[in-house]
């Protein structure tokens, strides 16, 4: 624990040098960084889906970095300081886990994540919902909204009676596509990419990374293809549909391999 505090205390020391003496790191603002926060936020998400360790611990130490810059701002314009950024969240924490600092008893994750809703209620929040990022991703974002729901109980009781709901969504989907305006024909979309992202909670997949994973597959096997056809003297752009599947079916076999 000192060598963690220590460490801490030297970057500290690190970010006011460099707020006094780079002219780069002078002229930061928080909405300066804040696309340079989220551009690092994919890069962590990107070495955890790969699962690549190393790159793991420099994008989380690249976070932190922003944290503190962050906190330095608030500190030069007397808003926050990173002191007590650290005293509110170990506050928070000790009072969001009343199951481990103090007499309250929980029977499973689920009960202390309602417990946790209960207590942001009672904290001032307004709604349930209200934790969701407005700017989050529409995927991320469902994904959220309806755990924060389920929370309260609002859910359904079988996998059996979502994938029912997909189907339903599907047929009027269908419907919509053919005597629908282009707007109803969105909105039926959006209820079947809600209700599947329902279902694959249910089934314990997350569908951010379901899809990622598909992107990564489709891209390699689309690269590969591309590597086949300079090989054999061709571009895509002159291969019949019929061609470019017997390329296909080779690079998902060479991906097999």
């Amino acid at each position: 624990m000192q060598n963690a505090a220590t460490a801490f205390v030297q970057l500290l020391q690190i970010m006011n040098d460099l707020r006094e003496k780079c002219p780069w790191d002078k002229k930061q603002t928080p909405e300066t960084l804040r696309p340079l926060t989220i551009e690092e936020t994919y890069e962590l998400v990107d070495a955890i889906t790969n699962g690549d360790v190393k790159a793991m611990k420099e994008e989380l130490g690249d976070l932190l970095l922003h944290i503190v810059f962050y906190a330095k701002i608030g500190e030069e314009r007397q808003n926050f300081t990173i002191e007590s950024i650290i005293t509110d969240l170990c506050q928070k924490l000790i009072r969001r886990h009343p199951h481990i600092y103090g007499n309250t008893e929980v029977k499973d994750e689920e009960e202390v994540k309602r417990n946790w809703e209960k207590m942001k209620l009672a904290e001032g929040k307004k709604s349930v919902l209200e934790g969701v990022p407005v700017s989050l991703p529409a995927l991320a974002k469902s994904v959220r909204i309806q755990e924060k729901a389920r929370k309260v109980g609002f859910d359904w009781e079988t996998p059996e009676q979502v994938w029912h709901k997909v189907q339903e969504e599907l047929q009027e989907f269908t419907q919509a596509l053919q005597t629908g305006s282009a707007e109803e024909q969105t909105g039926e979309f959006g209820d079947v990419l809600f209700a599947l992202v329902n279902y694959a909670r249910f089934v314990d997949i997350d569908p951010e990374t379901a899809l990622e994973k598909t992107n990564k597959k489709f891209v390699y096997r689309f690269k590969k293809m591309e590597e086949m056809a300079r090989i054999q003297g061709v571009n895509l752009y002159d291969l019949t549909l019929e061609q470019m599947d017997l390329l296909w079916n080779e690079a998902k076999r060479t991906e097999r391999q």
